[in-house]
């Protein structure tokens, strides 16, 4: 039996390797990608944000490499909540020219220990681990090595055969994308089967994924991280969050999209733009936020969420899916009067009632697997037609 290649190489994990990150951090386990800048971060003390934009949703390293086998070491830090089934493990996707190569966990590193009930989090600390894939064809090739979506992943070297170098830029179309937890990647098979990995795939576009789990809230800081960021194709999916956290109530809704979209137009003030509203969420639909968890099923050791508002609230002023995608309808539709590249789409073009009937939400609230590749397929059919707001003028 022949023995495994030896790695001859180490690589140590440099800013011109990553792709997908707006800000690398110098820390004592490694280079962090953030997918905010360190001026934004500090404009928000929120957990559930710092959590979300530092890990590495759509965040990847490319290279050009001869090599049959690669490591990547890197201190990943896994959550764990006290009295809540485990968390799926952060697997990282390799692509070899494109196409799917292999997928693996990294062992070691830090652990996040929180308690719901009183929000106290408990950190304890580990060795570096890595993920080795082995195999690879010895000839010069394209390397991809895509991040956990839902584990903080400090880089650390890549260990390698062969030398490694950077990739050239690609050419293509930069996308920007903004949303919530199911743009970040909620309950995907992994980190290059998230919906907007797939949809960028599909369009032929190197994706900057902006999607922050439980943190779509149209901040100010995020409209100008949008503003400031190059792109050729942006898009914003807003809504569900709003609803989740019980944030704001319509009369502030509807200013704060026009402020968003305002900020955004000041550094991209001719770039397509389409505001997507939210999918099909059935609890949500006409009952108003805050979303909970939903106790009795979390007794039978399966995280789901429920709606704790009441409908009759929406009188008030109170947000609901319904109400917010007529707002965004509204909102877009007097705009586009006099900006030409701004465009909608109501989510539930992407998943609605008849695939919540195939594919339901499995815990309330986020798609599963197959729903992921569902809106990712349909919305690179609606963006990147030949007549749909991403068309390519090139071509």
């Amino acid at each position: 039996m022949p023995s495994a290649p030896h790695v001859t190489h180490t690589t140590p994990v440099t800013p011109d390797l990553v792709r997908g990150a707006l800000e690398l951090e110098e820390t004592p386990d490694g280079l962090l990608p953030h997918r905010l800048p360190a001026w934004a971060r500090a404009q928000c003390a929120d957990g559930q944000l710092a959590m979300a934009e530092s890990q590495p949703s759509g965040v990847r390293l490319v290279f050009r490499t001869r090599a049959t086998v690669v490591e990547l070491e890197t201190v990943p830090t896994k959550r764990v909540y006290v009295g809540a089934p485990p968390r799926p493990e952060g697997l990282y996707d390799l692509l070899v020219d494109g196409r799917p190569a292999g997928q693996a966990s990294a062992t070691g590193g830090n652990t996040v220990t929180v308690d719901m009930s009183t929000g106290k989090a408990e950190m304890s600390s580990g060795p570096a681990g890595a993920v080795r894939f082995d195999g690879l064809p010895g000839t010069g090739k394209t390397v991809e090595i895509w991040l956990p979506y839902n584990e903080l992943t400090a880089l650390v070297a890549l260990r390698t055969d062969a030398p490694v170098e950077p990739a050239p830029a690609s050419g293509r179309r930069t996308w920007l994308h903004h949303g919530s937890s199911i743009s970040h990647g909620s309950d995907a098979a992994g980190p290059t089967t998230i919906w907007p990995a797939l949809a960028a795939a599909a369009g032929g576009v190197e994706l900057v994924n902006l999607g922050f789990g439980g943190s779509a809230l149209l901040d100010p800081f995020v409209a100008r991280t949008l503003r400031d960021t190059p792109a050729d194709l942006i898009s914003l999916k807003i809504g569900i969050n709003l609803v989740n956290t019980d944030l704001m109530r319509l009369r502030a809704f509807g200013p704060a999209v026009h402020g968003f979209l305002d900020t955004i137009r000041d550094g991209h003030p001719d770039t397509p733009l389409l505001v997507v509203s939210p999918i099909l969420c059935p609890m949500h639909e006409d009952t108003p936020g805050p979303t909970a968890f939903d106790l009795r099923r979390l007794a039978e050791g399966k995280l789901a969420f429920t709606a704790s508002g009441d409908p009759e609230e929406r009188a008030e002023g109170k947000l609901t899916l319904n109400v917010v995608r007529e707002e965004l309808e509204r909102v877009v539709a007097a705009r586009a009067k006099e900006d030409p590249n701004l465009h909608h789409l109501d989510g539930r073009v992407l998943y609605g009632e008849a695939d919540h009937a195939e594919l339901p939400l499995p815990d309330g609230l986020h798609p599963d697997a197959a729903a992921h590749r569902l809106i990712g397929q349909r919305f690179a059919a609606h963006a990147f037609a030949a007549d749909g707001p991403f068309a390519d003028a090139g071509n």
